[in-house]
């Protein structure tokens, strides 16, 4: 069990890095920070794009807020704690 609550902490720190990351823009695709985030929306999407996909997404001064990477680490908080 201690593998897996590893894992899912892993997981969680990847999302928060991935979420940190999104603030930044990129100027190139070719760029070092482009390409690690494009293999942490490999790692995070699978997870995220569910979750947006049943959460609306609240307005707070006309512009839309992702609340998916806080929903999936609410969430794997609570598997860690079960395990």
């Amino acid at each position: 069990m201690g593998l897996i609550r590893t894992l899912i902490d892993i997981y969680i720190y990847v999302l928060v890095i991935s979420a940190l990351l999104s603030w930044f823009p990129t100027t190139s695709s070719d760029s070092g920070l482009a390409v690690v985030k494009h293999w942490l929306a490999v790692l995070t999407e699978p997870v995220l794009r569910p979750l947006r996909q049943i959460m609306p997404r609240p307005s707070v001064g006309g512009v839309g807020i992702d609340l998916s990477v806080f929903v999936a680490i609410v969430i794997l908080i609570f598997a860690a704690a079960i395990i």
